[in-house]
């Protein structure tokens, strides 16, 4: 792994973004041009692209569907990786990724669905390593940021005893995209036992959880999301558990919540989030906590800052990685802070 130095950075590099009319890509489109890097914006709807500003940001557009692997291979055309940002990821990753295959691109999206994590890790291994090309599951606040800050928490330890994760949010304004995943995604839930992966029991268990002000103690249920896949992958824990505070769910299922309204120049909406990891080896514990504002913003910055390393040679390993197996953990958080996450570390 090669260590993080910003004057390794470079412009020009183009970058496609699959699904980059939807609410997430648009926000990844905007931190690809403040980075300088050249995104071209791929949709399934060509009148949604057009309705965009992406022209007037001078941000060329791409039509592409996943049931026509002949556009996939057009909008990809020139490009050296590719961000799919387009749920649910159980129907287009694997489209895409074969596209990146056969483009011999990078490939990274940013699934919360352990499903389509999992399977990318397990089908695509081989392959991408056999291509030469570089695929990250989950870069995004669910997987990727979870990884990364588990990483920070385990620090030097070989293996661990537990790996606890614990999210809080403020409220839950879902979008479309994730209305229909949650539709989509009806897997069982997997979270760590004795080193594998096992089902959730059904029902989830229940407990509560201190947060960090503003949040406080929250009633909380273990609900895992693609942190679990990701960290399997590179650090060798005996169990790990998944939690999150039960007031976004009711805003989650309750049809009626709208979608995120932007209330500041960024375009992040009034969520705000905690999530806090313990790494407990015998009677030793590690924590970290960050802290930021709107789970969708923030999965722009997290996935941009891994394909630049990516792309500026950073990373030399080839194959399906896992974040925290591939970039150095508290260098990536940084550049993070201040703009889009506090962190906290106590031991």
């Amino acid at each position: 792994m090669i260590s993080y130095n910003s004057t390794a950075r470079k412009s020009g590099q183009i970058v496609a973004v699959f699904g980059a009319s939807g609410h997430t890509g648009q926000f990844v489109i905007t931190e690809l041009l403040r980075r300088g890097l050249t995104p071209i914006a791929i949709a399934r709807d060509a009148m949604r692209l057009s309705a965009l500003d992406f022209q007037d940001r001078g941000v060329e557009t791409r039509v592409a569907t996943i049931e026509n692997p002949e556009s996939l291979d057009r909008a990809f055309a020139g490009t050296s990786a590719v961000i799919n940002c387009a749920g649910p990821f159980l129907d287009t990753a694997e489209p895409v990724i074969e596209a990146a295959l056969r483009a011999r691109i990078h490939y990274l999206d940013v699934t919360a669905e352990q499903a389509s994590a999992l399977a990318n890790f397990e089908q695509y291994a081989i392959p991408a390593s056999a291509a030469g090309i570089i695929a990250v599951p989950a870069m995004g606040f669910y997987g990727g940021l979870g990884d990364l800050l588990a990483t920070v928490s385990v620090g030097g330890w070989d293996e661990v005893d537990e790996i606890c994760t614990a999210i809080a949010l403020s409220n839950w304004e879902p979008t479309q995209g994730t209305r229909l995943t949650g539709k989509r995604n009806t897997a069982r839930r997997l979270f760590i036992a004795d080193g594998k992966l096992e089902p959730l029991p059904d029902p989830a268990p229940t407990s509560s959880w201190n947060f960090p002000e503003p949040f406080g103690c929250q009633d909380v249920v273990e609900l895992p999301f693609t942190e679990t896949v990701v960290i399997q992958q590179h650090i060798r824990v005996s169990t790990l558990h998944s939690y999150l505070n039960l007031a976004p769910l009711r805003d989650l299922k309750d049809k009626s919540t709208p979608p995120p309204k932007p209330i500041d120049e960024i375009g992040r909406s009034n969520q705000i989030f905690a999530i806090e990891v313990v790494a407990r080896k015998g009677s030793e514990t590690n924590r970290i906590i960050a802290q930021g504002q709107d789970i969708y913003a923030i999965t722009a910055p997290i996935v941009v800052e891994a394909v630049q390393r990516i792309l500026d040679g950073m990373v030399e390993e080839r194959g399906v990685l896992a974040p925290g197996s591939i970039f150095d953990a508290m260098g990536f958080l940084q550049t993070l802070v201040p703009r889009y996450l506090t962190l906290k570390i106590k031991s």
